[in-house]
């Protein structure tokens, strides 16, 4: 297939090109003027020579904090003046009138996820696009990579109950894949290689995400008016958090995230990333030019992609395809962790992932804002590792002054037109910095003044300010603790440790101080060594670190309180950390919120039958054996050693129970038609003594589950 024609003006290119001077510009001055001052400051204040090592680990992190103050500046300036013309949800089409050509895949990739929470929201989607009266021009996917065997079986479940629900059979299809290869990229793409040829685009949906009917109509027609369009990015808004560490993401997400969203746009234009989920891709030129390359090396650091998204991006960019980022777009969310060791947990799957694309950002053949996207993902977790660095570095250096008798002998500034003192130099770069960081708190509040009716969705205006306030308090807070944990994980891949790619929890049981303090032991012992040398060197130190050492004292305490919900209930029931979410929820999520509740009410196993229910209703009820082999490909020529394993398999699960089996052997059993025929035979044939206990109890409890059933039903 060959690439795209090239559709946009000259005048087009300039306005690309005139925006990305002035946005790198801008950052590129801003980074300058802040390291020149530092760099100052440290020949003016002599003394030791390695002070000269803070200035690189300065520049890195003042470059990151001035690139994130760009994006929240450029991003107010477009917000300020009204609609932004060079988003792709404003801009005139490339084909006017151009209608969808082709229909579209909706899929939903899961890994041993609660299949309670994907199918309400695919139910919910389902019944949305059948309002707008265009459902003939979708079909649903559930692509399973699940390893857990009872989480195998109620998917099968649930797509059944689902689909007989709604009557959407030929419309909604489930596949599990035997092996899991590449993990999700490998799921999506076998996807392709089966059932891309049958559909245009596909959008692509996490466990915990959900999209308005309104929504995936506008990308269907934005594609088919943008044909150079090869993948196109929506902003989803955080929702359904019940914890306080949720209520503080979602808030702030929701707050910031348009802003930012506009200055990242502003300068990306056709050059955007793609982040996994709730995007829409054009599928032949995915295939086409899209499969992840192998990293030199082993894991972690090489070998299979982890991260395939903005790989993905970049390899479509370089076929010739545009990547847009429709920020502006509403009826887009997503989930997120509900604990700060749910938070560290994803964190450090990404941070693998994204540590990985060094590899493709240095010697890859890819175009070079794509570079740009993969540079600050590295350095969003590389940033951890070198904080701490500065400031160990910062402390060696204040103790190796306070040891050495040495008096402060100050020279001059080596700058034009600084004639100001050490201190008050040093002040001026310390708020410098601290205004990259907190300047762009001001900027919704700038927004929301200019417009009552929105500030309502968030409280008002001045509980939206007070919100803001509680968000800084916390989040410096927890930022200790984050820094400790990309240092750690940092540091363990450079060791070879390679992560597992593990189901995120999003329950927000709450966590308990015993789990607090195992995973923060380390956290809370840094900060007492920390404080005690701090202050022994020199109370100055100790009071300008304290807000870093107060995160650390206060680790366990945090992680614990974030992760409960009663902090949460009593802030919004206060009228603080709301979003428009909160305030007026969109009829899809409290559709979707409604529906996960009442199928999360169905009936439960017993403690002795919950860990292997799934493999007892396969086994036991002939219903789901029957449903269960349907979506098995039966394998007639296994080989003789294969077929003998097998039996006996069979014969220790019959004699011992399930417990006395392995996962990796229930998956084994229940992959195998013939073994789980085999196997519902044999439970209700042979006698109860030549049956485990297990069996026994599992054969009451259906029975009696069954007349429950029944009598519910009369």
């Amino acid at each position: 297939m060959s690439s795209p024609s090239e559709s946009t003006s000259s005048n087009t290119l300039r306005d690309g090109l005139s925006r990305r001077v002035t946005f790198f510009g801008t950052w590129a001055l801003l980074t300058l003027a802040g390291v020149l001052l530092f760099w100052d400051l440290l020949v003016r204040m002599g003394g030791i020579e390695a002070r000269y090592l803070m200035l690189p680990l300065f520049a890195v992190l003042f470059a990151q904090l001035a690139f994130g103050f760009c994006h929240a500046a450029f991003g107010f300036i477009i917000l300020w003046r009204g609609q932004d013309p060079r988003c792709i949800t404003h801009m005139p089409p490339e084909a006017p009138g151009a209608k969808p050509s082709g229909r579209t895949a909706l899929l939903f990739p899961v890994y041993n996820e609660d299949p309670v929470r994907y199918f309400a929201a695919i139910e919910t989607l389902y019944r949305d696009l059948e309002g707008t009266g265009q459902l003939e021009q979708f079909d649903i996917f559930v692509l399973s990579d699940s390893t857990d065997p009872n989480r195998w079986v109620e998917e099968e479940m649930h797509w059944l109950v689902t689909t007989e629900r709604l009557d959407a059979q030929g419309r909604i299809f489930y596949r599990k894949r035997r092996k899991n290869i590449n993990q999700k990229s490998g799921n999506i793409a076998d996807f392709c290689r089966r059932w891309g040829k049958n559909y245009e685009t596909m959008i692509c949906f996490d466990a915990d995400s959900l999209m308005s009917a309104e929504t995936i109509l506008r990308l269907v027609a934005l594609m088919a008016e943008h044909p150079s369009c090869g993948i196109l990015q929506t902003m989803p808004r955080l929702f359904n958090g019940r914890t306080l560490l949720g209520h503080l993401q979602q808030f702030a997400s929701r707050l910031h995230g348009g802003i930012a969203g506009a200055g990242l746009n502003y300068w990306q234009q056709d050059a955007g990333n793609y982040w996994g989920h709730n995007a829409i891709i054009r599928i032949a030129p995915f295939i086409e030019y899209c499969t992840l390359p192998d990293l030199p090396g082993v894991q972690p650091l090489g070998g299979r992609v982890m991260s395939h998204d903005f790989v993905e991006a970049a390899l479509m960019r370089r076929a010739g395809y545009s990547v847009w980022l429709a920020y502006d777009l509403e009826g887009t969310y997503e989930e997120m962790p509900p604990s700060l060791l749910d938070f560290a947990a994803r964190d450090r799957r990404w941070s693998q992932g994204n540590l990985q694309h060094l590899w493709i950002m240095l010697f890859g053949d890819v175009p070079l804002l794509n570079r740009v996207h993969m540079l600050n993902g590295v350095l969003a977790y590389l940033s951890g590792p070198l904080w701490f660095c500065f400031l160990a570095l910062g402390t060696i250096l204040a103790y190796a002054w306070e040891n050495s008798s040495l008096t402060l002998l100050t020279e001059g500034s080596a700058l034009p037109g600084v004639s100001i003192s050490p201190e008050a130099q040093g002040v001026w770069v310390f708020g410098i910095t601290l205004g990259l960081i907190f300047v762009p708190k001001l900027f919704p509040l700038l927004l929301l003044a200019r417009n009552s009716r929105q500030a309502r969705l968030y409280g008002g205006w001045f509980k939206a300010a007070c919100s803001i306030l509680v968000e800084l308090i916390l989040f410096t807070l927890l930022a200790p603790s984050l820094m400790l944990f990309h240092t750690s994980f940092v540091v363990a891949m450079l060791f070879g440790k390679k992560v597992t790619w593990d189901t995120q929890s999003r329950d927000g049981g709450g966590t308990g101080w015993l789990d607090a303090l195992r995973a923060q032991r380390g956290h809370l012992l840094v900060g007492v060594l920390w404080a005690v040398l701090a202050f022994c060197i020199s109370s100055q130190l100790g009071w300008w670190m304290s807000p870093v050492l107060l995160g650390w004292l206060l680790a366990v305490p945090m992680s614990v309180w974030t992760s409960g919900t009663s902090a949460a209930v009593w802030l919004t029931r206060h009228g603080l950390l709301l979003t428009p979410e909160d305030v007026n929820p969109p009829a899809e999520v409290s559709t979707l919120l409604r529906r996960e509740e009442n199928d999360a009410s169905a009936l439960r196993p017993i403690p002795e039958l919950e860990t292997d229910y799934g493999l007892l209703r396969v086994v036991v009820d002939p219903y789901v054996n029957s449903l269960h082999t349907l979506f098995i490909h039966p394998r007639p020529n296994k080989a003789e050693e294969t077929r003998s394993s097998l039996t006996a398999l069979s014969t220790r699960l019959l004699a011992e129970g399930a417990p006395s089996l392995s996962r990796e052997e229930k998956l084994r059993l229940l992959s195998d038609v013939e073994s789980i025929r085999r196997l519902h035979r044999d439970v209700w044939v042979l006698p109860r003594s030549e049956l485990s206990n297990w069996w026994g109890l599992a054969i009451d409890r259906f029975n009696r589950e069954s007349l429950y059933r029944v009598a519910l039903r009369d």
